[in-house]
């Protein structure tokens, strides 16, 4: 083997092995819902999220924040998947709520992750600790309970970063899950994708 073939070889071995590697991660992608499908699963999203968005519209309590888009997703795209059953859904969240406000009562009272003490500090190391000891809390909790559905660890940080840190904050997140749920429930029958067998 000459000197140039070994370096094209060389050369070409990574590049190889970097295109099979992205062929792997972008296998899934060949395989796609149908346009119809996806739109019907859109807009079942869309009505799921449209109840949250009135009572938060004519109420003014946050009752659209970021862990209920991925409720929303779960329900539309797998409502018959054992996380989007309404007792996860419901329980996860319930579980996420008490393991945010344990956490941050504990570690990070008063602080929020929207004015952000700057970092090294004693103020950041709590939020940070309250984040970690939330998520921590939240999956053990939804383990040893069963009621895992993942969005709900958003919801923990929601509240152990000191977004929606309060009693009564914890109340209306868990009024805006049963309103999302009630939803589901009450419109039944479109949305969902198969997913393809593995």
């Amino acid at each position: 083997m000459s000197l140039s073939d070994a370096v094209a070889a060389a050369v070409s071995t990574p590049r190889d092995a970097l295109a099979g590697v992205v062929r792997e991660l972008l296998d899934p992608l060949a395989v796609r819902p149908s346009p119809g499908a996806a739109l019907r699963t859109a807009a079942r999203v869309c009505t799921l999220f449209l109840g949250l968005a009135a009572v938060a519209w004519t109420s003014g309590l946050p009752y659209v924040f970021p862990s209920l888009g991925p409720s929303a997703y779960a329900l539309a795209v797998s409502p018959s998947a054992a996380s989007s059953s309404p007792q996860r859904v419901v329980g996860g969240h319930l579980v996420g709520l008490a393991g945010g406000l344990l956490a941050y009562h504990l570690l990070a009272p008063g602080l929020a992750v929207t004015h952000l003490p700057p970092g090294l500090t004693v103020e950041s190391a709590r939020l940070a600790a309250s984040a970690t000891l939330s998520v921590g809390l939240t999956s053990a909790g939804m383990l040893a309970t069963d009621l895992r559905h993942a969005p709900a660890c958003a919801t923990t940080l929601i509240v152990s970063l000191g977004v929606l840190p309060g009693v009564r904050e914890a109340a209306v997140i868990l009024s805006a899950v049963l309103v999302l749920v009630g939803v589901d429930y009450a419109t039944p029958g479109f949305g969902g994708v198969r997913d393809p067998p593995t």
